[in-house]
């Protein structure tokens, strides 16, 4: 089989170290509370505990992936579908989705120190309730 990085010349994959120790890892170890809006077999969705909007869920995988692209890459099908259906129902529930009428809402995923990733474990923010303003000042 192969790999995503080895059908674009001169790219080579990156190796990933993930942090057991990381705030999220707990979490999912059931070592840390948080408020669950939604959980399965590979995924889990909970409130922020510092929101920057009326709504922010942070969703994550529950396997060890440090960002978007790694989780990409190595995420199994099973994994990248119920993570991305679940973002999905996250969204209903919020009542954000503008297909069911909500008014919108932001994804967000910071990976590495350039985007300000505090914690090593990926995920993804859904922020809504109220308009956001632009993506970048």
């Amino acid at each position: 089989m192969i790999s995503a990085a080895d059908q674009v010349p001169g790219i080579m994959p990156m190796p990933y170290a993930y942090d057991d120790t990381n705030i999220f890892a707990r979490i999912l170890r059931g070592e840390i509370p948080n408020k669950t809006v939604l959980e399965t077999d590979h995924t889990l969705a909970f409130h922020d505990i510092r929101p920057h909007a009326p709504s922010h869920v942070l969703i994550i995988p529950k396997g060890r992936y440090v960002t978007f692209d790694h989780f990409a890459a190595e995420g199994s099908a099973e994994e990248l579908v119920d993570f991305h259906r679940t973002a999905a129902q996250v969204c209903a529930l919020l009542g954000v989705a503008p297909g069911a009428g909500g008014a919108g809402y932001r994804t967000i995923a910071n990976a590495g120190p350039d985007s300000n990733q505090e914690v090593p474990h990926y995920h993804l923010h859904i922020l809504g309730g109220r308009n956001l303003g632009p993506l970048l000042a």
